[in-house]
Parts: structure tokens; sequence; C-alpha cells
């Protein structure tokens, strides 16, 4: 779709394209290309599509995958999709299924299992975040994700420690989804162009978790509170949650300055320090 349709578009129809929802369109074919082609899609994939605006990158996945489910929350753009797809695509139109929903509230509340998808998107900016928290962990998370968000949060997903944008988001996301590949995306390939530069990231769910289920919450909290607050040593913030003997013994255990801050350790030490934690002697 190009930019001088998707304008038409808009202009027919009268849609002042809103902000807080994060309506900047990619319209670069090579750039809508090089994620599809980052999805490897093949005719047997299912694919989720969170914010499919006008279309264009769902007529590529549709062509490319075996089944499609986009989910779009402005009513006027699901209304366009449905006469597109309808009216253009008739045979791929079974492959589609297409969602009137706010894509956040509805993974809150209805928990499905997502293990045998892909999720391919250009995530709506203001909730890429909480979307990829969501959706990312646990067994029933895509077996891939291939996401484009702001530039300065792709960063945050790939960070390493040490970095200067290591913190909860990549440790969350990284527990289960190992970092493999991404591309920046100049804002003139999108409309209207966003303030901000963008990048796609791809991610690839672990073949093993790096914990059990039973301990995810436990790993959830003990993240949080390490970079509550970023500057103060981490051992002093994990004794508001956990005894000081307890925690002095793991430190010891893994040669652990307890002068050190969060932003030092790696995901595989906060693993690590998780499973003495809350090992039953």
């Amino acid at each position: 779709m190009k930019l001088t349709e998707i304008r038409e578009v808009l202009d027919q129809r009268g849609i002042q394209l809103t902000k807080s929802l994060g309506q900047n369109f990619l319209h670069d074919t090579h750039q809508l290309q090089r994620i599809v082609a980052a999805g490897e899609l093949s005719g047997t994939d299912k694919v989720l599509e969170i914010g499919p605006g006008l279309g264009p990158l769902t007529e590529l996945l549709l062509e490319n995958a075996g089944e499609v489910l986009a989910i779009e929350k402005d009513g006027r753009l699901v209304e366009f999709l449905r006469e597109r797809f309808d009216s253009k695509f008739k045979i791929q139109n079974s492959k589609l299924e297409l969602l009137h929903a706010d894509a956040l509230k509805l993974l809150k509340r209805e928990p499905r299992d997502w293990s045998d998808w892909k999720l391919v998107s250009n995530l709506p900016y203001s909730v890429a975040s909480p979307i990829l928290v969501e959706l990312a962990c646990g067994a029933r998370a895509p077996k891939k994700i291939v996401a484009t968000l702001q530039l300065e949060v792709a960063k945050r997903l790939m960070a390493r420690a040490e970095d200067d944008d290591y913190g909860v988001l990549a440790l969350l996301v990284q527990l289960d989804f190992a970092p493999r590949d991404w591309f920046k995306i100049p804002p003139r390939c999108f409309f209207p162009s966003p303030d901000v530069d963008s990048a796609c990231v791809v991610l690839e769910r672990r073949a093993q978790p790096l914990l059990p289920e039973n301990l995810r919450a436990s790993f959830v909290k003990i993240v949080k509170r390490a970079f509550s607050q970023r500057r103060k040593m981490m051992l002093k913030l994990l004794k508001q949650d956990w005894a000081v003997e307890k925690l002095a013994s793991a430190f010891a255990e893994l040669k652990i300055s307890p002068q050190e801050r969060a932003e030092k350790l790696s995901l595989e030490q906060f693993v690590d320090l998780i499973r003495i934690l809350t090992a039953e002697k």
C-alpha cells in the first residue's frame, strides 16, 4: 500500500489519526518485506498481528503464512480492513480473522496459548512494552517475535548487562526469548512520520526455559526490586524482601560483590540468584 493510497483512504473516510493510539502507518515496501522475511514464514505458520492499521503488512502476511489473526482497536480501521480484504482477497480471506478489540486488555482478560504462533507486528508504540511483557512470559508465549517498536524500546529489549539500556524490560522478556537481530527503520517510512526513530526486533523463544514456572513470580519480584533505584546497591534494595543472611550467602556463593548494582548482573546471574534464594534447605 503506497503512501498516496494511505492518504487517499484517510481523506475519503475523514479519518484523523490519533497520536494516543500510536497510529503511525508503515508504508515502505522494502521495510515491510524485511519484516516478513525476518518472520521466516511458511504456509503452515499462524501469525498474530496487533495494530494492522490499513493492512499493508497484513496483506504480506496473508501471502506468506497459513493463518493470520489481526487485532485492531480503532473501529474505523476495522471497517476499512473488512471491506478491503473481503473485496480484494476473497481467496485469502478464509485465512484472516479480524478482531475489533484493545489487544492489551484482550491478552490480559483472555489468556491464550500462543506457543504455536508467531507475532509479526508493527506494534502501537504507546502500549508496545506491556504487550510484549504480557505475550512473552511463560510456556504459552509465541515461538517467535518480530516487532517494530520505538528505537528506544528496541534497545532496551535487546540490551545486555552493563549496557545503558539494560533493565527490567530486557530481563522479563529475555528470560524466555533470545534476542537474534534488529534493524533500524527511519521515520520517513511511516505516515505520519513519528518524532522518533524505530526498529524491528527479532526474538526467538528459548528451547528450554531458564526457570521453572513456579519461580517466575519470584524472578519478576527480584528484578523489579533490584532496578527500583538503579544507583543504589542491589543488596540493600533486596533486603526489603529477603533475609540479610540468605542474601549475603547467595551473593557470596555467586561471587557477587555486596556493593554491586543491578545493571552489572547478567540474566544468568539473576536466574542463579533466584534459584538459591528460593531453594529449600
